[in-house]
């Protein structure tokens, strides 16, 4: 299975090493990046071929990963149609739309979307996937290799589905770290140090993901279980749904699909 990058970005960097976690070969991975700093940033982690431009090597790559910014996508990918005859093409990329991937590739059929998340780093991400109507089933057999090596995966019936997995899973690490954060700075306005703040604060989150992963209850039963009535824990939340904290969630989740659907229909014009 060889794969190439198109971007050495964030993403690019966090599915090669995923990748290269599990066992595929640094041999059969390639990034392709304009920028030198880029190219370097990630040759200090992974000791893959990187290149500036794409050229004829695109043929001997059984998939390549769309991993730019979605406002320099068309540019980015319109060089490499040229070559393009039976490979897969999966695009990472927030927001764009497989139809103008598509069209940027002179109607190019082998496309899927995706939208994995910075977890694949550590073999932990999940990724939705879509595939373009034209695109066949060893498209999405080899598209479920790639993805499942860093990860679990879904499939979406629908590309808006995309949109909704970009707003929980692609953007939801942001907002765990955030929510991490703030409660290790709420432990040391308490007195705890910072490196006993960071060990409770991330053995609790690691705790109870694991419990709620291994368990068959909803995640309200188990939080059921954690309050009892006028305890330390119905305080807090007592406090939580004072300041709307649900709501508010519910808010940036919406306002992150949002901006998917618009960066879609804003760079899909060109």
């Amino acid at each position: 299975m060889k794969i190439i990058f198109i971007g050495a970005g964030n993403i690019a960097s966090a599915l090669i090493g995923g990748l290269l976690r599990q066992g595929i070969s640094s041999d059969d991975l390639h990034a392709i990046d304009p920028s030198a700093g880029a190219r370097k940033r990630l040759n200090k982690r992974y000791p893959i071929e990187t290149s500036k431009a794409a050229s004829s090597i695109v043929e001997n790559y059984d998939a390549l990963i769309l991993a730019v910014k979605p406002q320099v996508m068309k540019k980015a990918i319109e060089p490499l149609a040229p070559w393009l005859s039976t490979q897969l093409i999966i695009s990472v990329a927030a927001g764009i739309r497989l139809a103008d991937i598509s069209r940027w590739l002179n109607g190019y059929s082998h496309v899927v979307r995706a939208m994995p998340n910075i977890p694949a780093l550590v073999g932990v991400g999940a990724t939705g996937l879509v595939s373009l109507h034209s695109a066949d089933d060893a498209d999405q057999a080899l598209a479920e290799r790639v993805l499942r090596v860093v990860g679990e995966i879904i499939w979406c019936e629908d590309e808006s589905q995309i949109d909704a997995v970009t707003a929980i899973s692609g953007s939801g690490p942001a907002y765990v770290f955030y929510f991490i954060e703030a409660m290790r700075n709420a432990a040391c306005e308490l007195g705890l140090n910072d490196k006993q703040a960071r060990a409770l604060v991330l053995s609790t989150f690691s705790g109870a993901i694991q419990l709620a992963a291994q368990s068959d209850e909803f995640s309200g039963i188990l939080l059921e279980r954690v309050v009892s009535e006028g305890g330390t824990t119905a305080a807090a939340l007592q406090s939580f749904e004072a300041d709307n904290i649900n709501k508010a969630i519910s808010r940036g989740v919406s306002a992150a699909y949002t901006r998917a659907i618009q960066i879609g229909v804003t760079f899909g014009k060109q």
